[in-house]
Parts: C-alpha cells; sequence; structure tokens
C-alpha cells in the first residue's frame, strides 16, 4: 500500500508541476508581455507612413542610397539575402557574428581600402574612400561591422557627419536633419550602460516622413 501510494503522489506531483511549468507559467509570460510590452513581445516592428510593418528595429537594416544616413557594414544582411541565391547559407544557417578578420587581413583592407588592380572589372573602390567621396567622415562604425553583423545603431557622430550629403540629395537645410538626429537619440541602457546612439531604421523612417523633403 505505501509503494502504491507513493507512486500516485509522483504522479500527481508530475502532473502538476507539468500543467504550472508548461501551461500555466507560460500563458502568464505572454499575457504579461502583450500587456505590459506589446512592441518589444511582437517583435520591435517599426512602420512606415502606411502604417505597414517594414522591419524590426533590432535588426540593423542595409541604407546605401545618399538619400538616406546609412548603417553600418554587416557581414550577414539577412534582410537582403535572396532564398534563390543564399551562397553564403546565411538564411539556412540563422548565425549571426562578425567577420573575425584582423586588421592585417588583406580581404578586410581591400573592402575598406580598395585596391588597384589593372583590370577595371576587378578594381575595388573600398569604403574608405566611397565615404570620403560623399564628403562623409570615415567614422569606425561606418567602416567595421558590429560583434553581431546586426547592430542597428550608428553613432552620433557618424550620423552628423552623413548630415551634409543627406541634405544636398533631399534639398534640405542641415539644421533640419540636426534636429532630427537629435530627436532620435537612444541614451545609455538604464542610463549608464554602453553610449548613445542612432537607430539608423527609426532615423530614415521620420526622414521620410519630414516635410519639405524633395
Amino acid at each position: 500500500m505505501s509503494f502504491a501510494r507513493d507512486v500516485g503522489r509522483a504522479i500527481r506531483s508530475t502532473l502538476i508541476l507539468w500543467v504550472i511549468t508548461a501551461i500555466i507559467y507560460p500563458f502568464v509570460m505572454i499575457a504579461c508581455g502583450q500587456i505590459l510590452f506589446p512592441f518589444q513581445a511582437n517583435g520591435s516592428l517599426l512602420e512606415n507612413s502606411q502604417g505597414k510593418a517594414i522591419a524590426s528595429a533590432l535588426i540593423g537594416q542595409p541604407f546605401t542610397s545618399d538619400r538616406y544616413f546609412n548603417s553600418r557594414p554587416s557581414t550577414t544582411s539577412y534582410s537582403t539575402a535572396d532564398p534563390k541565391k543564399d551562397e553564403a547559407g546565411v538564411l539556412k544557417t540563422g548565425v549571426s557574428g562578425a567577420s573575425n578578420l584582423a586588421p592585417s587581413n588583406p580581404a578586410l583592407l581591400e573592402r575598406i581600402k580598395g585596391n588597384n588592380d589593372p583590370d577595371p572589372k576587378k578594381q575595388i573602390e573600398g569604403d574608405f574612400n566611397r565615404l570620403q567621396k560623399a564628403g562623409v567622415k570615415p567614422t569606425a562604425d561606418l567602416l567595421y561591422t558590429s560583434g553581431s553583423s546586426l547592430d542597428p545603431h550608428i553613432t552620433l557622430e557618424g550620423a552628423r557627419s552623413q548630415i551634409a550629403r543627406v541634405a544636398k540629395a533631399r534639398g534640405l537645410q542641415p539644421n533640419q536633419l540636426e534636429i532630427l538626429i537629435d530627436q532620435n537619440i537612444d541614451g545609455r541602457f538604464l542610463g549608464i550602460f554602453g553610449e548613445p546612439g542612432v537607430n539608423v531604421l527609426k532615423l530614415n523612417i521620420a526622414l521620410d516622413a519630414l516635410k519639405g523633403a524633395i
């Protein structure tokens, strides 16, 4: 009788713990997330002026046009990977991370500085020269990828160095863009961790909504 009673207690305890941990707890957490933090719980999705969700504020998006503030380089580029031409296996692996290229690595130097190959088809301008030609100060965050390669932020210096180029492309006054940047600064986490930065996607969405832009 004692053995049967112990087995019954063990089964009941297992069922109760299963209900608590596998059903009640997950649903309570989902409810708390949806009620207290709906934006974060649903992927931190940002919408355009038409109210359509276009991307997550947590994942860096590629911008290369002179009409927009450019983001930092990425080694993954999830948002631009083509499922039919995914030679690098970006979409298959789902892995994020830095390139791990040393400062002396020829591949990194070629991407940043370019090359002078006699064959025009093999010539690479390099990010440094491209930024300088566009009148943009080549700050570190505009040249190097982040540790995750998904960082959606650039530094305040990196954003402000692009003001002249964007203002010229859109027919805006530089002070309009300075104000826009100041309005879209993300401060330090909890006020003490990290440095202030600018979420490039948020900034460009606000840029498109700015009155007076061409």
